[in-house]
């Protein structure tokens, strides 16, 4: 039942977020009103369903124009849905890790543990510091205008979402695909191909915006609590696709709370609360 809401909720916020629904048949971006708000999860700014920004690409702009002026509207929109929520909103929202999931269904080996997976994780930090962060904050202090270095030249979420659609609708656009689209499209396609074996490996390594939410999980009013009756038997750890301890760590910044160890808790001892203050 968890998994089915779960599901649901996926399969709507996918949709409500894209639901410029004339896009994907005008192969144009929306550019309304509504583009000036960022949605929670990452989703990009040019995917031709596309209500709203990328909370991503919306920090790398500011951090670009940052020699000039530096709004705190992204800044301060990350902290809030960081602190209510967490990962909640990468296990719940998030479009491309619902396509990853999705992926992760076709029948094939899969690779729950490596010994590798424990330094891989630290990448979406480095990503988040110097693609999303100093890279763009460098070039604008040094040519006056930043660049969106993560979005332009790693992310495959935008690649699936705005890159393909747009190059398929425009007759303009596929004569002048060049090496970089095709470098992103590479990208993708690890991705994908990755996402068969692995369970969510953008959102696991990559992802700077998981890296974000992931750092707010320890103390978002969002919370899992692990109580006495806990027997420590290891079911929550061998259900969880991501390994985690619950019983040890309820609230690890890798956790995207699918809820999956809440279900499987044979003494009820995982539950979700509201703003625990330990």
């Amino acid at each position: 039942m968890v998994n089915l809401k779960r599901r649901l909720i996926q399969l709507s916020s996918t949709i409500i977020t894209n639901g410029y629904f004339k896009g994907f048949l005008s192969g144009k971006i929306y550019k309304g009103n509504l583009k000036a708000l960022c949605v929670p999860s990452l989703n990009c700014y040019s995917c031709p369903g596309a209500l709203g920004s990328c909370p991503i690409g919306s920090l790398q702009a500011i951090v670009g124009s940052i020699k000039y002026n530096f709004s705190f509207y992204v800044v301060g929109y990350l902290i809030l849905f960081g602190t209510l929520f967490g990962r909640w909103i990468c296990g719940f929202l998030c479009p491309f890790g619902f396509f990853q999931e999705i992926i992760y269904k076709i029948p094939s080996k899969k690779i729950r543990k490596s010994k590798f997976f424990g330094f891989l994780k630290y990448l979406k930090y480095l990503m988040l510091i110097f693609p999303v962060l100093l890279i763009p904050m460098y070039l604008s202090i040094k040519k006056g205008i930043g660049d969106p270095t993560f979005c332009k030249y790693v992310c495959p979420a935008g690649t699936l979402e705005g890159g393909i659609p747009l190059t398929m609708m425009n007759p303009f656009l596929r004569e002048i695909v060049g090496g970089l689209f095709l470098f992103k499209l590479s990208i993708l396609i690890l991705v994908v191909l990755g996402s068969i074996i692995i369970f969510r490996p953008f959102c696991r390594f990559i992802c700077p915006l998981g890296a974000i939410y992931g750092l707010f999980n320890p103390i978002s009013l969002y919370q899992y609590k692990v109580d006495d009756n806990c027997i420590k038997c290891g079911k929550c750890e061998a259900t969880c696709k991501l390994n985690i301890p619950t019983y040890e760590k309820p609230n690890s910044f890798e956790c995207i709370r699918c809820e999956e160890c809440v279900k499987v808790c044979p003494t009820k001892s995982i539950k979700k609360v509201i703003c625990h203050k330990g």
